[in-house]
């Protein structure tokens, strides 16, 4: 189908397509134009969705209709057939998928159609407890089957119903102008779109999960390639780029001859938006910060040698001390400040938690030869008692209470 035809169809003959093509890449493996062409018919469903304004950020899932549930699904879709697009750049895919999924994600969230825990886990950023995240993913398994199980009765009881209406249909002459009452199944199907979101949703989870830790391992392989084969470029690539920078410095020579010179940046926070590409040279900006200049140009400008040419200098000077820096100047010198002093205090800190355990040993061998020398003295001064006391008995002295005395 040519993109004329793919312009002209209407939204549910565009959305049936392409989602035909993502069932038949997701049962088996399709050919890579006809991925590329799938991504491309869901783009043009996410225009044409766009466009008429079919979902509002103020909506819930009860306010949706249900011939509009199943659009829902067109960022799933679409992102998990971009993941299955293959080529040289594998990053590009997989940071452009992970885009559309964090966009299904974040649109089921707004219309109520994410669980309580799965949005408690998306707020903490993946971190908890081994424990948690295991019976995290134990009950996304459990809904993901139950949402399987509900897709495929449904199936069953429209298969069945098929069956029966034909019989009947079968045994049943239909008179002339007699027309089939068709069953009212619309709550049926609101149910099976409903079943296929969450179903979609617990996926896109795991699918998130998958993209993130790949990503991660790609960038660490390219910044490991690039880290390693700094000195391993081939000629043809030295020799491409040795012609792109002196096609870019001829340029740069034929346009300086027509060009003003830029002004210079005096701005901290200009000049931080340009090198952040936030601003370019080319546009103007107000900060420039020029020191305001009182009195004679000329002589505030030049030396001041005399005395007459001082107190000119002085004339019309304000009455208060002129700024000698500019806002942001004056915001990057605190903060150097604030550095220097949080690394002495964390220093200090330090050596005083490395001392204190350092001189505890110490602090407990002197007092040990403390108690040493103590119980020492009182050992002498027991001895030193005791022969007193054989030396001099009692009662040796008093010679009153002895008979002969």
């Amino acid at each position: 189908m040519g993109g004329l035809a793919m312009e002209e169809m209407p939204l549910s003959a565009l959305f049936e397509q392409a989602r035909k093509i993502h069932l038949a890449a997701s049962e088996s493996g399709v050919d890579q134009d006809v991925v590329k062409k799938g991504c491309e018919m869901f783009q043009k469903c996410e225009d044409m969705i766009g466009k008429l304004g079919l979902f509002s950020s103020n909506e819930t899932k009860e306010d949706i209709s249900t011939n509009n549930l199943k659009y829902l699904l067109v960022p799933y879709y679409l992102a998990e057939l971009t993941e299955r697009i293959i080529q040289d750049d594998r990053i590009q895919v997989v940071k452009a998928s992970y885009a559309k999924l964090k966009e299904f994600f974040s649109f089921c969230e707004a219309m109520e159609l994410v669980p309580d825990e799965e949005l408690e886990a998306s707020s903490r950023g993946g971190s908890g407890a081994p424990a948690d995240r295991r019976a995290l993913k134990i009950a996304r398994f459990k809904r993901q089957k139950a949402a399987e199980a509900k897709l495929l009765e449904i199936k069953e009881r429209k298969e069945r119903r098929g069956r029966s209406t034909k019989a009947a249909a079968l045994s049943t002459p239909v008179e002339a102008g007699e027309d089939d009452i068709p069953d009212d199944d619309s709550e049926e199907e609101r149910e099976a779109w409903l079943s296929s979101i969450n179903l979609a949703v617990c996926k896109a989870i795991d699918l998130l999960e998958m993209l993130k830790r790949e990503e991660e391992m790609l960038s660490a392989i390219k910044e490991r390639q690039l880290k390693d084969g700094e000195d391993g470029f081939s000629r043809d690539a030295l020799d491409d780029r040795t012609k792109k920078a002196e096609t870019w410095h001829r340029n740069a020579a034929a346009r300086v001859q027509y060009s003003n010179p830029a002004q210079p940046i005096t701005c901290a926070t200009f000049a931080q938006d340009v090198l952040e590409g936030r601003a370019s040279v080319s546009q103007g900006h107000e900060h420039k910060h020029q020191p305001l200049i009182f009195g004679p140009a000329s002589i505030v400008g030049g030396p001041l040698s005399t005395n007459r040419e001082r107190m000119i200098a002085q004339v019309f000077q304000p009455s208060h001390r002129m700024p000698t820096m500019c806002i942001e100047d004056a915001g990057l010198t605190e903060m150097n400040i604030m550095n220097d002093w949080q690394e002495q205090t964390k220093k200090a800190i330090e050596e005083a938690t490395t001392s204190w355990y350092n001189d505890k040993p110490l602090r407990r061998k002197e007092e040990d030869e403390e108690e040493d020398d103590e119980d020492e003295e009182a050992v002498m001064k027991a001895r030193a008692f005791d022969d007193w006391k054989d030396d001099n008995p009692r009662g040796a002295g008093n010679k009153k209470l002895t008979p002969c005395g």
